[in-house]
């Protein structure tokens, strides 16, 4: 998909007919991530991911959240996420959803706190991925899609090639760090920074995450917290 215009952008897609995608896939975890439990999947043959450029991204806690045409999803599909957390995400989706035809947008929704409560949160919604039908749009493109919308994407770690020792060395020197958002960090995602099909999912993303990750119970939709936005540095480099 070939980006020529802010109009292009945001309308040539309406003349598409829109697919009925699935939701997020699972993302699989790295072998070494102390976070699995019972029912995460690993992916034993990550090492095949340093063959290709790749970019490291923060991975935050919130709701996965998907902006397209038709309205707001949470992680599931199955109906529009209308909770009273979704308030901001709705905000943007009136804004820019009924211009999107086939592009997907996946963020994280920061609106409401979960395990960690950011020190320097700048937005409350993160970009981390988007999908058109059946592709996985590269890293540049969804950068270039997301600074036109005027959404923030995910705090970047790194981008580049690494073996295995120095993916795993910067993974752990960035949980010492914390998050680049304020406060502990949740874990980080590496994906190929190239475009995929949907097809590759399991084995051009894969997920870090730190121990005792899901602190929230059965309680949290009554009591949940809203987050609080502070004037910092963006560390996305999309601040607005």
């Amino acid at each position: 998909m070939e980006l020529k215009s802010d109009t292009v952008l945001l309308y040539a897609h309406q003349f598409q007919p829109v697919m009925n995608s699935e939701k997020y896939p699972r993302t699989f975890h790295f072998p070494f991530s102390p976070g699995a439990v019972n029912d995460d999947r690993m992916q034993e043959h990550w090492q095949s991911l340093l063959e290709h450029e790749l970019v490291i991204t923060e991975k935050l806690d919130g709701e996965n959240t998907c902006i397209k045409s038709d309205g707001v999803y949470a992680r599931s599909h199955g109906a529009v996420n209308r909770n009273p957390w979704a308030k901001p995400i709705w905000e943007i989706w009136e804004r820019i959803g009924r211009s999107l035809g086939d592009l997907h947008i996946f963020g994280e929704n920061l609106y409401a706190v979960h395990s960690i409560e950011y020190q320097r949160l700048g937005h409350y919604f993160y970009v981390f991925s988007m999908r058109d039908g059946n592709t996985w749009l590269s890293w540049d493109m969804v950068c270039e899609y997301a600074q036109i919308l005027e959404l923030p994407v995910v705090p970047v770690i790194n981008r580049g090639q690494f073996d295995a020792a120095g993916l795993q060395n910067l993974i752990t020197q960035h949980q010492q760090s914390g998050s680049l958002l304020g406060g502990i960090s949740e874990g980080v995602v590496c994906r190929r920074t190239a475009a995929f099909a949907e097809e590759e999912f399991s084995e051009a993303v894969l997920k870090f995450v730190r121990k005792n990750h899901v602190q929230t119970d059965e309680h949290w939709t009554r009591n949940w917290k809203k987050a609080s936005l502070h004037a910092a540095v963006d560390p996305t480099g999309h601040g607005l």
